[in-house]
This record gives C-alpha cells, sequence and structure tokens, in this order.
C-alpha cells in the first residue's frame, strides 16, 4: 500500500460480553458499568458499555496491522469518547494520513471509530513511526 495524505484503512469488530469481561481481566479495570446489569441499568447509559480502551485497541489494530502497516510503532494518541459502546455493538475504527513527516518517518493520522448506525463513538489523531517490517 502507497502512503500518502488520503491514505485510509478501517476495521470493524462486534464487541461482546465476553470481550468486556476478557478486558476487564486485562486492564484491572472493574467499574461495574461494565460489568454489572442492575448497577449499569441505573446509569446515565440505561446499560453496561464497554470499556472506552476497546476502540483504542480496535485503532491499534487497524494502525498495526493494515496501515501503516507492520512495522508501525505507536507513539501516541489524542482521543475523545463522545459517544458509549455498548455490549454487542460492531464498532468500526477508522484511519487516514492526515500528515506525513519524511524526515522523522513519521505519521499523523486521524482516527475515528463509530458503531453500526454510524454514530461517531471516540475521535481523535495518532503519531505513529513506520518502517515496514
Amino acid at each position: 500500500m502507497e502512503l500518502r495524505l488520503g491514505t485510509k484503512a478501517s476495521l470493524s469488530k462486534t464487541v461482546t460480553d465476553k470481550d468486556v469481561r476478557m478486558f476487564a481481566e486485562v486492564s484491572l479495570d472493574y467499574n461495574p458499568l461494565h460489568l454489572d446489569d442492575e448497577v449499569a441499568k441505573k446509569s446515565i447509559f440505561g446499560r453496561r458499555i464497554a470499556h472506552g480502551d476497546i476502540s483504542l485497541g480496535l485503532i491499534s489494530a487497524v494502525l498495526g496491522n493494515y496501515m501503516p502497516g507492520r512495522g508501525t510503532i505507536y507513539l501516541g494518541q489524542d482521543i475523545k469518547f463522545v459517544a458509549p459502546v455498548f455490549i454487542d455493538d460492531t464498532i468500526t475504527a477508522e484511519a487516514e494520513i492526515v500528515e506525513i513527516i519524511p524526515e522523522k518517518n513519521r505519521y499523523r493520522i486521524r482516527t475515528d471509530v463509530k458503531n453500526q448506525a454510524g454514530v461517531l463513538v471516540a475521535t481523535g489523531f495518532a503519531l505513529v513511526k513506520y518502517q515496514a517490517a
């Protein structure tokens, strides 16, 4: 894939109850909004939500596997979580090169995550260094 301004890639995943519980185990984030139906029903969301970092993980997968691709070093991410991801939502992480810094082999990449209805759930910019593996 040629890396130039406007180059895009995306990846989708349905976020399951199992995913949320496994993420809680790995991250040690046992917030009941993610794990307890009764507590979550009383929240502003009305039901359980996925950890925001699951969206970040999908962004990482796009960057590391597809664009720029294998050999990518994820240097940083500015992110805003703007809507919840619910259990069984299908989210799509989209990445687009918006700046190339050739002297450092770096790329600034717009990163958006949307749910199955096209609602933006997370948005931001990643900075990566890339040298093909």
